[in-house]
C-alpha cells in the first residue's frame, strides 16, 4: 500500500499532531498560522479514514464542486476521469485543479486516488488502482499489478503518440502539475499526505522496467520539482522581505517600536523557515529518488528531460542550485551519445551564461568543461554544433576564458557548407574581432578611409588572408552577413581604401591585401543584389519578403550609383592585374542600367567601355577575356537606352580583332616561309580574343569558318601547328556552328543556310575525327570533347519539340568513328595515375596536377557515356566501359553506374546483353592471359565474379520489372559457356564452362518459374554424360544448376507427384513436398510409395534435384541442333558390369523403354508452369511448339511405362540390372 511507512527513509512524520483540517487555507488563514496543523494526519489516519468513509457510503456522496465519486462533472453529467479531462483539453487547467482541490478538501483519499490513477492512465496503462488496492497493498505491489495489466501489444503511450492532440496533451499534462503545486503551495503540500504519496508513487514508477511508466513518471517528477523550486523561490523572497521588515521594526526607537508586530514577524519568519525546510526535503527526495537515477537512463528522451529541468532549476533558483554539485551532471552529460541530450545540455548552459549575474559563478565549470564545449563545435549533429558555437559566443563575455587556439577552432567554421553553423561562427568572429572598441576610436568619422569601418574592413581582409582559403570569399561574406551587413555594405570605404593614397603614418595595403579586398567587395555586392547564399549553402532561392525586396532594390541602386563612377577608375589603376580586373569586370552585371540614363552618367559609361577595350587589348588570359565578353553581353541589352552606345563600341572592337586576325593569318600561312614565334603568338592572342567573344556574341556576319577551317587543315597537313592555336581554332569553329544552328532553329535564317550548316558541320566533324589521332594529348582531348558535343547536338534529338524541319542536319557516326571514339576512351581514360604524363615535379604540385588530370578524364568519359545514353552510338559499345567498373570504381564508379542505370531505363534487354557481353570480354581476356587451365580461385576470375555480383545488385529488388532482361542475360551466358568445344577433345568440359560460375551470380534475380525455364534451356546444351560428371572441372555446371534449382522445391514437380495426380490437367498452385518416403511400405501402398522406397535405396549423384531432360523424339527435325540429337542409351562398354550375351536383346528393349519414357516425361515436364504466371519461354529461349496440349494422355503413358518398368525390375533381378536401374532411375526422376 502507498502508506507512510514507505516514505520514512525520506520524510519524518510527526505522530502527535492530528487535525481534520485538510483544505487549502489561502483565504481562511492568510498569515499561514494553521499551515502546520494538517501535518501528521497522513501517516496515521489516512488509510483508516478512507476505509471508514467507504463503509459508510462515502463513495456515493458529493466530493466537491464539479466532482462526483472522484470523477469530473460537466453540465451535471459525471462521465470523465481526471485523465480524460486533461486529455480533452476543453476545460482550463486552473478550473480543473480548483475542482480537484475542492474534492480534496471534502475527501482527500478519494481525490488522491483519482490523482494516482491520473498518473497511471497517463502512462498508457489500461488498469486502475482501486480503493481496496490503495488501502491494503504496498507501493511496489501496486506498480507490479499495474505492470501486469499494461498493454504489451503496442509500445506507444500518450507521451510518444504523434498528432496535435497528443502534443497538446503533453503540454496540458505539464501545466496541470505546475498549476496543482501553485494552487496548493500555501497549505495542502505541507499536510505530509498528498505530496508524500505522490512523490512515493512517482519514485516507484520511475524505477519501473516498463518504459511508459518510467518516462511518464520522470516527466511528472521533474515538472513537480520545477514547481517546487518556484515555491521555494517564493518562500525565499518572502523570508527576505519578512527579515527586512523585522530589522526595520527593531531598529526603530523604543517609543515607536511595536512589540506585537515584532512577535508576529518573528513567528511568520519561523513558519516560512519551516515551510522552506519542508519544500527542501521534498526536492531532495525527488532529486535523489528520481533525477540521480534517471539522468543516465537508457532512454535518451528521459535523459533529455532531466537535463532540461535541472537547467531550469539552476536558472530560477540559482542560490540553491547553481553550484558544482548540480553543474557536474550537466558537464558529464555533454558526453552523451545521443545528440538530443547533448543539445539540452548546451541550451541549459546558454540560459546561465546569458545572465551577467550568473556567468561569474560558472568560472570553475568553464575551466573544467571548456575543452568539451569547444570540441562540440565539430559535433556530427549540426544542431548541437550550432548551439555549441552560440554558447562559446556567450562565454566571450568573460575575459580571457577562451584561448587563441580555442577561438581559431571556431573561426574556420565560417567556411562551413552548413549555413547555420557558418552564421553562428560568423557571429562569434564578429563579436571577438569587431565588437571591442578602444577609447581612441570614438572620435573617428563614420565613413571613409580613416573611419572606424576602415579599420574593421582591414581586419576582415587580414582574417581572410590568414585563413588561406581565398577562393571561399563568398562563404565568409555570407557567414558575416547577418551580423555585419552594415560593415560589408560600406562600399564607399572600400573604394577609398583602394583608390585614395594612405595618410602620413598609415600603412598602405599590399598588393595581396588589395586583391583580397576587391574579392570581398565583389562578394558583398553579389550578396546584397542576389539575396541568397552562395552555391553549396541552402536549398535554393527563397521567396523574399516585401521588406527584403525593398532593401535589395535600394542596395542595387547604391551599387550602380557608386560603382558607375568608381569602376572606370579602379580598372584604370589595376588594368594589368589579372585577378583584380577579373573580379572588377563582374560588378556591372549587378547594375541597374536605367540609372546610366536617369542619373546622366553616360560619360562614365563611355569611360567604362574605353577601359574594357584597353583590358582586351592588353590581356590574353582566357578568364579576363571571358569576363570582358560577359560584361559586353550584359550591357548590350536592347531593353535599355544605352544599347546603341554599347553596340557600336562592341562592333568597333570586333571589327578590329577580325581584321587583325585575317591579316595575321595570311602572313602566318604564307607558303614557302616558316612562321616565327612572334607571328604564332600574335595569331594565338587574337584567336583567343575572338573565341572568348564568340562564346557570348554572334559573330556570324564576319564569316570566320573559312579562315579557321583553313588553319586547322594546314595544321593537319604540316603537323607543326602550335597546339594552342589548334585548340582555340577548334573552339572558335565549334562556336560558329552552334550560332549558325541557333539561327536556323529560330527560323531567322535565309534559304540555303541549312545546306551550308550541314556541309560545315560534317566537314568539321571529319576534321575533329582526324585530329583524334594526333600526337598531342591536349589537341586529341579537345577534338574528342567537341566531336562528342556535336554528335550529341546533331543526333536524332535535334528533331524533338516540333523541329522536324531539321531532319537533314541529323548526323549519326559510322562504325569506324564509333570504334575510334571507344579506342580513345580506352587509351586516354582508363589508365593508372602513374602512367599519366601530365604529372609534374614537387609533391604538392604533383598532387594538384593528378586531381586536375583526373577531372579531365572524368569529363572525357562523361562525354562518351552521354553518347551511349542518347543512342548516338550502339549500346553494346558500353561493354568495354562497364567492364572497368570495379577496377576504376574510385575514379569513375559514379559515372559508370549512372550510365548503366540510364541505359536500363531505355532498353532493359539490350542493357542486360551489354552487361553480359562485358563479362564475356573480361573472361576471354583472362583466358588469353592464363590459358584454359586457369585456377578458378585466381584473383582475375574472382574479380570477374565480383563484378558480376555488382552488376546483379544494380537490377534492384523488383524481379518482375527486370524479368525479361535477366532471362536474356542467362540465355546469352549459357550460349557463351557452351559455344567453344574443349581443346582437350570429347569428354572434357567446354572451353568457357567456367563462365557458368560467373553467371550464377544472376540466378537470384530469376523468379521461380523462370529458373525452371532457364534450367530446361541449359539442358538443351548438355549431354547425358555431362549430367553424370562430378570432377572439379565440372563444378561450374553443377553450381549453376544448383543455383537454378535453389528455392525451387515448391515448384519442381517430380515423376511421383505427376503420377499421383491422376486425371488432373492443371497443376496446383502450391505443390506440397513429398512426404511419402517417410512412410513404411505395406501391401496396400500405391506405386508412388514403391518408387519412394526405391529412391531411398538408390544412391543418386550429389545434386539438389535431378535434371529435367529435354526429349528430341517429338521435336521438329528441322529445329534440331547437333547437341540435341542424343538418346539416353548406355553402351555396354560404359556399364560398370558387362552384360551377358544372352541378355543383349533384353537390354535393347530396356534402352528403348528408357528413351521412350524420358521423352514422355520431358514433354510432360514442359507444361509444368504456374497457371497465373505467364512464362517467357516463347519470346526468349524456346518455342511453344514443343508442348503437348493433352497432359492427361501423357499422364496415362507415364503410368503405363512405370508399371511396365516395375514388371521388368521384378523379372531381371540380377546385379547387372540393379546397376543399370540406379542410373536409369536418376534419368527418370
Amino acid at each position: 500500500m502507498i502508506a507512510a511507512q514507505d516514505l520514512h527513509t525520506e520524510f519524518q512524520f510527526p505522530q502527535e499532531a492530528e487535525s481534520q483540517l485538510s483544505s487549502d487555507t489561502d483565504l481562511e488563514d492568510p498569515d499561514g498560522k494553521n499551515a502546520r496543523t494538517a501535518k501528521g494526519m497522513a501517516a496515521k489516519k489516512g488509510k483508516k479514514a478512507l476505509g471508514e468513509r467507504t463503509k459508510g457510503g462515502g463513495a456515493g456522496r458529493v466530493a466537491g464542486a464539479g466532482w462526483v465519486n472522484g470523477h469530473h462533472q460537466e453540465n451535471g453529467m459525471e462521465n470523465m476521469t481526471l485523465f480524460e479531462v486533461v486529455k480533452m483539453g476543453k476545460s482550463a487547467t486552473q478550473s480543473v485543479v480548483d475542482d480537484w482541490i475542492e474534492a480534496y478538501k471534502h475527501d482527500r483519499d478519494i481525490a488522491l486516488l483519482d490523482l494516482i490513477n491520473f498518473f497511471i492512465q497517463c502512462s498508457g496503462c489500461k488498469g486502475a488502482v482501486s480503493g481496496e488496492m490503495f488501502r491494503n497493498m504496498q507501493n511496489s505491489e501496486i506498480i507490479r499489478k499495474m505492470t501486469e495489466e499494461f498493454d504489451e501489444d503496442s509500445g506507444d503511450y500518450p507521451l510518444t503518440l504523434s498528432g496535435p492532440q497528443w502534443k497538446k496533451f503533453r503540454i496540458s499534462f505539464c501545466d496541470f502539475i505546475a498549476v496543482l503545486v501553485r494552487q496548493c503551495q500555501y497549505s495542502i503540500i505541507y499536510d505530509e499526505y498528498m505530496m508524500d504519496t505522490v512523490i512515493s508513487l512517482l519514485t516507484g514508477l520511475s524505477d519501473s522496467q516498463v518504459r511508459a511508466f518510467r518516462h511518464t513518471s520522470t516527466l511528472a517528477a521533474m515538472k513537480l520539482m520545477t514547481a517546487l523550486v518556484n515555491v521555494a523561490l517564493n518562500l525565499s523572497i518572502n523570508m527576505d522581505n519578512t527579515q527586512r521588515q523585522y530589522e526595520a521594526e527593531r531598529n526603530k526607537v523604543i517609543a515607536k517600536r511595536a512589540n506585537d508586530r515584532l512577535e508576529l514577524l518573528l513567528q511568520k519568519r519561523k513558519e516560512l523557515q519551516e515551510n522552506q525546510d519542508e519544500i527542501e526535503n521534498m526536492m531532495n527526495a525527488i532529486f535523489k529518488g528520481v533525477f540521480v537515477h534517471r539522468y543516465r537512463d537508457a532512454i535518451a528522451e528521459i535523459r533529455a528531460i532531466c537535463i532540461e529541468e535541472i537547467g531550469m532549476w539552476m536558472k530560477l533558483y540559482s542560490d540553491a542550485f547553481l553550484n558544482d554539485s548540480y553543474l557536474k551532471y550537466v558537464g558529464w552529460t555533454m558526453h552523451d551519445k545521443q545528440g538530443e541530450v547533448r543539445l539540452k545540455c548546451l541550451t541549459a548552459l546558454q540560459g546561465l551564461y546569458y545572465s551577467r549575474e550568473l556567468s561569474p559563478r560558472l568560472e570553475l565549470f568553464t575551466s573544467r568543461f571548456k575543452d568539451r564545449i569547444v570540441s562540440m563545435t565539430l559535433d556530427k549533429e549540426y544542431d548541437v554544433a550550432v548551439q555549441a558555437i552560440k554558447l562559446l559566443t556567450l562565454v566571450l563575455h568573460s575575459d580571457e576564458v577562451l584561448t587563441a587556439e580555442d577561438c581559431e577552432s571556431v573561426y574556420h567554421l565560417v567556411y562551413s557548407a552548413h549555413r547555420p553553423i557558418a552564421v553562428s561562427a560568423g557571429e562569434f568572429l564578429f563579436k571577438k574581432l569587431f565588437s571591442h572598441r578602444g577609447p581612441d576610436e570614438d572620435g573617428l568619422p563614420r565613413r571613409g578611409r580613416q573611419s572606424l569601418n576602415g579599420s574593421l574592413i582591414k581586419t576582415t581582409v587580414f582574417f581572410f588572408l590568414e585563413s588561406e582559403l581565398h577562393e571561399h570569399g563568398a562563404y565568409m561574406v555570407d557567414s558575416l552577413w547577418e551580423c555585419a551587413s552594415e560593415l560589408l555594405k560600406d562600399w564607399e570605404t572600400m573604394i577609398s581604401l583602394l583608390l585614395d593614397e594612405p595618410m602620413p603614418g598609415e600603412e598602405a595595403l599590399t598588393d595581396r591585401q588589395e586583391t583580397a579586398l576587391v574579392e570581398i567587395m565583389l562578394c558583398a555586392i553579389r550578396q546584397a543584389c542576389e539575396c541568397h547564399p552562395p552555391v553549396g549553402r541552402g536549398t535554393g532561392k527563397r521567396v523574399l519578403t516585401a521588406k527584403e525586396k525593398k532593401t535589395q532594390l535600394d542596395d542595387r541602386t547604391r551599387v550602380t550609383e557608386m560603382f558607375a563612377v568608381a569602376l572606370p577608375l579602379l580598372l584604370a589603376k589595376y588594368c594589368v592585374d589579372i585577378d583584380k580586373v577579373t573580379n572588377l569586370l563582374q560588378i556591372p552585371k549587378y547594375f541597374d542600367l536605367d540609372i546610366y540614363t536617369t542619373g546622366r552618367l553616360e560619360k562614365h559609361l563611355d569611360a567604362l567601355l574605353r577601359q574594357i577595350w584597353e583590358v582586351v587589348d592588353k590581356h590574353t588570359d582566357t578568364e579576363v577575356l571571358e569576363a570582358c565578353s560577359t560584361t559586353y553581353h550584359y550591357l548590350c541589352n536592347e531593353e535599355f537606352t544605352i544599347f546603341n552606345r554599347v553596340d557600336i563600341a562592341r562592333s568597333q572592337l570586333l571589327d578590329e580583332l577580325v581584321d587583325k586576325f585575317n591579316r595575321l593569318l595570311e602572313d602566318f600561312l604564307q607558303e614557302g616561309e616558316e612562321p616565327d614565334e612572334d607571328d604564332a603568338y600574335q595569331v594565338l592572342s587574337t584567336l583567343k580574343k575572338i573565341s572568348a567573344f564568340h562564346n557570348a556574341h554572334d559573330l556570324s556576319k564576319w564569316d570566320l569558318f573559312t579562315s579557321n577551317y583553313r588553319l586547322l587543315n594546314t595544321g593537319l597537313q604540316n603537323g607543326d601547328m602550335p597546339e594552342q592555336i589548334v585548340i582555340h581554332a577548334m573552339q572558335c569553329t565549334h562556336y560558329i556552328i552552334l550560332w549558325h544552328l541557333a539561327k536556323v532553329s529560330d527560323g531567322s535564317s535565309i534559304k540555303g543556310d541549312m545546306v551550308t550548316l550541314r556541309k560545315q558541320m560534317r566537314a568539321f566533324c571529319l576534321m575533329c575525327q582526324r585530329y583524334i589521332n594526333s600526337i598531342n594529348t591536349a589537341v586529341k582531348e579537345q577534338a574528342f570533347t567537341i566531336l562528342c558535343d556535336l554528335l550529341l547536338i546533331f543526333s536524332h534529338q535535334i528533331m524533338s519539340s516540333g523541329r522536324e524541319h531539321l531532319e537533314s542536319l541529323v548526323y549519326m557516326p559510322d562504325s569506324s568513328l564509333q570504334a575510334e571514339l571507344l579506342n580513345f576512351i580506352l587509351d586516354q581514360v582508363f589508365i593508372d595515375q602513374d602512367d599519366d604524363s601530365n604529372s609534374t615535379d614537387g609533391q604538392q604540385d604533383d598532387e594538384a596536377s593528378k586531381i586536375e588530370a583526373l577531372h579531365k578524364r572524368r569529363n572525357l568519359l562523361a562525354a562518351y557515356c552521354k553518347l551511349i545514353i542518347y543512342n548516338v552510338v550502339e549500346m553494346n559499345t558500353g561493354a568495354d566501359i562497364f567492364k572497368q567498373y570495379m577496377r576504376y570504381y574510385n575514379d569513375y564508379g559514379d559515372i559508370i553506374k549512372e550510365t548503366m542505370s540510364k541505359t536500363r531505363q531505355i532498353d532493359k534487354i539490350q542493357c542486360a546483353k551489354t552487361l553480359i557481353l562485358s563479362l564475356q570480354n573480361l573472361f576471354n581476356e583472362m583466358l588469353s592471359e592464363l590459358g584454359f587451365n586457369f585456377d578458378r580461385s585466381s584473383s582475375a576470375f574472382c574479380g570477374i565474379k565480383e563484378l558480376a555480383r555488382r552488376f546483379s545488385l544494380t537490377f534492384g529488388l523488383d524481379q518482375l520489372k527486370t524479368r525479361e532482361a535477366i532471362a536474356m542475360l542467362h540465355k546469352d551466358g549459357i550460349e557463351f559457356a557452351f559455344k567453344e568445344p574443349s581443346p582437350q577433345g570429347e569428354g572434357s568440359p567446354p572451353l568457357n564452362l567456367a563462365f557458368l560460375d560467373i553467371l550464377s551470380e544472376f540466378s537470384s534475380k530469376l523468379i521461380r518459374q523462370d529458373k525452371r525455364t532457364v534450367h530446361m534451356y541449359l539442358e538443351r546444351f548438355m549431354t547425358f554424360q555431362m549430367a553424370l560428371q562430378r570432377e572439379d572441372c565440372w563444378l561450374p555446371l553443377i553450381s549453376y544448376r544448383n543455383s537454378l534449382q535453389a528455392g525451387g522445391d515448391d515448384d519442381t514437380m517430380s515423376v511421383i507427384s505427376g503420377i499421383s495426380s491422376r486425371g488432373s490437367t492443371i497443376r496446383s498452385k502450391k505443390s506440397k513436398p513429398a512426404t511419402a518416403s517417410k512412410r513404411k511400405l505395406s501391401e496396400g501402398d500405391s506405386s508412388d510409395a514403391v518408387w519412394m522406397n526405391r529412391e531411398q535405396n538408390v544412391q543418386t549423384p550429389v545434386m539438389m534435384h535431378s535434371p529435367h531432360l529435354t526429349s528430341t523424339v517429338l521435336r521438329d527435325p528441322k529445329k534440331m541442333r547437333p547437341e540435341d540429337s542424343y538418346t539416353f542409351t548406355m553402351p555396354a562398354e560404359q556399364h560398370p558390369i558387362q552384360a551377358l550375351p544372352s541378355q543383349q536383346h533384353l537390354w535393347k528393349k530396356y534402352n528403348l523403354l528408357t528413351s521412350f519414357f524420358c521423352a514422355l516425361y520431358s514433354r510432360r515436364s514442359s507444361g509444368l508452369m504456374e497457371d497465373d504466371e505467364e512464362p517467357i519461354v516463347e519470346d526468349v529461349m524456346m518455342s511453344s511448339e514443343d508442348r503437348l496440349e493433352d497432359i492427361n494422355e501423357v499422364d496415362t503413358n507415364l503410368n503405363c511405362c512405370l508399371f511396365f518398368f516395375l514388371y521388368v525390375r521384378l523379372w531381371l533381378s540380377n546385379s547387372l540390372f540393379l546397376s543399370l536401374g540406379s542410373q536409369c532411375f536418376y534419368v527418370l526422376t
